[in-house]
């Protein structure tokens, strides 16, 4: 949970698959009347309900258009009325939620939370876009450094590795030759497959337009597991494991650590690292 501080309000925020999810009643907090009272009204507005129908249409695949069209039908009515919970109900929409507890509220996609707050002020409307977009764009230049951070890591750790392989796998002999770089790709594609469950190979293949290789395209957790995986393959080569032994190994080890740094905050506080920035806090 994140925190948007707009005209001296704090306005939650979460992601989610969807996208950053932000909070139409902190938005109405403030505001003469109960912040619900904006949102009932917002929502009995013909042209929120054919911007949040469109919206539908283009993010969810499961929207009732059937159901939409008979609440096109209604709105024109005085009596029209409609929530959140009767417009989820209705169509299926995925666009807005309420939510329970200690950061409850009515959230709804950014695209939508910022059509809300047009419609709720002007001014309130420029400035949340102002720090939204400040809050992305701190969010991009962070994640790329992060995932630059890993690479590095992951980069520096091969050395550790290389100079295993050649120690315990390569004679002195085939140093510097062909039969060297043979063995250096199978322990690499070792890693590969523990971690990504292909070759290097099976991916270009797989991908024959992108640039680069797997790792370049890398998850910022799946370096951070790379680089433990080297350094642990490097310590099973000086104990002689078999390459057999190694594969299992590591790929149990690849899938316990990604399964911790997937559930866990752990890689979402590395990230958060060089954070603070004016307009952004951290729950």
């Amino acid at each position: 949970m994140k925190i948007l501080k707009v005209l001296g309000k704090e306005i939650n925020l979460f992601s989610q698959t969807l996208g950053d999810f932000i909070c139409l009643t902190d938005m109405a907090r403030g505001m003469e009347g109960d912040p619900k009272d904006y949102i009932r009204n917002w929502l009995r507005n013909g042209s929120t309900i054919e911007f949040l129908g469109v919206w539908e249409k283009v993010h969810n695949p499961n929207f009732n258009l059937p159901e939409f069209v008979n609440i096109k039908s209604e709105f024109t009515k005085n009596t029209f009325l409609m929530s959140v919970g009767k417009w989820k109900e209705m169509t299926g929409a995925v666009g807005i939620e309420a939510r329970l507890g200690k950061y409850g509220g009515t959230y709804a996609h950014s695209d939508i939370a910022i059509q809300f707050a047009t419609w709720l002020s002007p001014e309130f409307y420029v400035y949340l876009t102002q720090e939204f977009q400040r809050l992305k764009t701190d969010e991009s230049t962070r994640l790329g450094l992060d995932w630059n951070l890993k690479r590095q890591l992951a980069k520096a750790n091969w050395y550790i590795h290389t100079e295993a392989v050649r120690e315990h796998l390569v004679p002195i002999i085939d140093w510097n030759t062909r039969r060297e770089a043979y063995a250096q790709a199978s322990e690499a594609d070792l890693l590969n497959l523990a971690l990504f469950g292909m070759t290097a190979r099976e991916w270009k293949l797989a991908n024959p337009d992108a640039s680069g290789n797997l790792r370049d395209h890398a998850a910022t957790e799946q370096l951070l597991v790379l680089a433990n995986l080297q350094s642990l393959n490097a310590k099973l080569l000086e104990w002689d494991s078999p390459k057999e032994q190694r594969l299992e190994i590591l790929n149990k080890t690849a899938r316990e650590q990604m399964d911790i740094l997937v559930n866990t905050k752990a890689i979402s506080n590395l990230k958060q690292l060089g954070g603070g920035e004016a307009g952004l806090t951290e729950d």
